[in-house]
């Protein structure tokens, strides 16, 4: 063999060596951010089930009928009777 073809093959064999540690590493790589995606993915999961469960809540406390008694109990309104009530218009533009 001459010495031209040994640094050949010593060439390849670095690079082939570099090579297969690219993959190694790129193959890591990908899992490591596969696993952190999957740990997002069930954080937004959670947060959505929490969202809707607040969406929820929200509508409970603000029904009309929680509002007028929470207004009667709480802060001593009433209705006022039908003569003193009184509509406004506004005038659109």
């Amino acid at each position: 063999m001459t010495s031209r073809s040994r640094y050949m093959v010593v060439f390849l064999l670095v690079g082939i060596v570099l090579s297969a540690i690219g993959v190694i590493y790129s193959k890591h790589t990908a899992r490591q951010l596969f696993a952190e995606l999957q740990i997002l993915q069930q954080r937004r999961d959670e947060l959505h089930a929490e969202w809707t469960q607040l969406l929820l809540e929200q509508g409970t406390w603000a029904t009309n009928a929680r509002v007028e008694r929470f207004a009667r109990e709480r802060l001593n309104m009433w209705m006022p009777p039908t003569g003193e009530i009184e509509v406004l218009r506004i005038k659109s533009h």
